[in-house]
Order: structure tokens, then sequence, then C-alpha cells
């Protein structure tokens, strides 16, 4: 593989088709990067751009999150999904402020430190907040790189190491092309070599795909599962959760009971986010954010 050919032609691509993305833009802070970064996970663009504005807007930084209740960030998290997630980026916050001096850190060992920062995460803030030579590999850029190099459809379900490797490899040597060319595959894969229904004809590399030259062979690995949604715990508990962010107060159980009808799938769920840190008891037989 011509390494710099793949380089030039992707970079080039990017700098004509990139979305605008208000994380992505010169003025953006790292906060906002690292805010994106945990909205985006398992979550599409369209519906993060709207909630990532305000959470901006009401926190533009980290230690303005820290200062509210971890329930505020819950609520504000809206219909985005995972609420955890909400629960992480108000306990990286603090811990920005109590570890950091209330800035987020550049370097991707005191990023992964964070709570609810991975090593996906560490990296992508790393790169693209601070411009910083790390490969950064979402699902994406696993499948361009997969099938861009190694001509197979879907790369396996968890990251190998040799994956790592490669991506590493395959890094301009230049700090900032290389932050550039990261976010530039990723956003190949995003619009271009999708997932379902790849568009070849528009791809920037379609000459140099090892896939394509293979004659798109199909994955024949392990069945994927797709994720449920009707009648399962997490319905359960999106229930529950939108009842609790739309109440200014405590909830009733009787008021709990009303969202979901199977009593056990409802206890065990709300049980569940109590457990996780989303719901707090509030008095008899009440429940709120925390």
């Amino acid at each position: 593989m011509d390494a710099d050919a793949l380089h030039a032609r992707v970079l080039a691509w990017y700098d004509e088709h990139a979305r605008d993305l208000p994380w992505r833009r010169p003025e953006a802070s790292a906060w906002s990067v690292l805010v994106s970064e945990l909205m985006l996970q398992q979550t599409p663009v369209s519906r993060v751009l709207p909630v990532h504005a305000v959470w901006l807007e009401r926190w533009p930084t980290p230690a303005a999150l820290a200062a509210e209740p971890a329930g505020e960030a819950v609520r504000a998290w809206g219909r985005l999904g995972y609420p955890r997630r909400a629960l992480r980026l108000h306990a990286a916050a603090t811990a920005i402020v109590s570890r950091h001096d209330g800035e987020v850190p550049d370097d991707p060992e005191e990023l992964r430190a964070l709570p609810g920062v991975g090593d996906y995460t560490a990296a992508a803030v790393a790169a693209f907040a601070f411009g910083r030579r790390i490969a950064v590999l979402d699902t994406n850029v696993r499948r361009v790189h997969h099938r861009v190099l190694r001509a197979v459809e879907v790369p396996p379900d968890s990251l190998r190491v040799h994956e790592r490797r490669e991506a590493e490899a395959l890094l301009p040597a230049h700090a900032a092309e290389a932050a550039t060319w990261s976010v530039a595959v990723m956003e190949l894969g995003a619009l271009v070599c999708t997932a379902r229904t790849p568009a070849c004809e528009r791809c920037p590399v379609a000459d140099l795909c090892a896939w394509r030259a293979a004659g798109y062979p199909a994955y024949d690995g392990p069945p994927r599962r797709g994720q449920a949604w009707e009648g399962t715990d997490r319905q359960c508990r999106g229930r529950i959760m939108a009842l609790l962010r739309d109440s200014p107060g405590p909830v009733h159980t009787t008021r709990i009971d009303s969202v979901w009808p199977d009593p056990a799938q409802r206890e065990r769920c709300l049980a569940g986010l109590v457990l996780d840190g989303l719901a707090v008891p509030a008095g008899p037989s009440a429940y709120a954010l925390p």
C-alpha cells in the first residue's frame, strides 16, 4: 500500500467534504471535544448537535458542570440514551477541576485516568483537541482500515493488538497532519465507506482498496447481533428516566408504576437505576435524579 498516496487522497477529500461540526472548529475548546466524544458514543451526530450546543452554553467549562449536582447533567442529557454517560461526564469534570486546575489534560495517560474515559476517547481528545500524533480507532476508522488494507468487509467486535500497530504505522509523520488524518478517515467511514451501503463510486481511494480489488468478499465471521429495543430493560429504564427528568421534584412510585406494565421488570429496572447512580430514593416511596 502506498501510504503517501493514501494520505494525500484522503486528506484532500476531507478538506473538501468534511462536515462543519462545532467540536471540529479551530475555536473549539478541549472540553467541547471531550463532551462531544462522550455524547457521540452509540449516538448519531444529528441527535448530538442540539444537546452539545445546550451543554456548552450552560457549562462552557468543566468547573461550571462540576459546580452543579450530577442530576442536572442527567436532566440535560435528555433523550440521547445511555444516561450513565452524563454521570461520567460530571465525574470527569469534577476530576478535571480537582486534578488539573479545571483544564482538560493533553496527555493520553492523564485523559485515560478520568472517569468514563477509555482508550478511544483519550486518543480522540489528545488528537482532535491537542493535535497529538496518536492512532484514533473507532468503528468507522476500523472499517475503513479493514476494507482498504485487509480486504475484510467488517472488523472483529473487539480491537486487536495488530490493528493498533497497523494504525500507528499508517499515521503521517507530522503530528498535525496525523491528527487531521485520523478525523479524515473517521469521516470517510461515516459518509462514504459506510457499514451497509458503501458509496465506492465516491471514494477517493477506491482504486487502492483491497476489499474492492478482491470483489467485495462478504463477511463470513460469527453472526452479528443487532440490539433489540421493544419490551427490553433498556426501554423500561428509558421510560423511568424520562419521568424523572421531566419532573422538577421527587416522583412517587405510583407514577413510576404507570409508565411500565410489568411490575417485576419495572422494579428490576428501577433498582438498576439506583445502583447505577441515575436515581436516588427521595423519601417514602419516591425517587429523584441524583
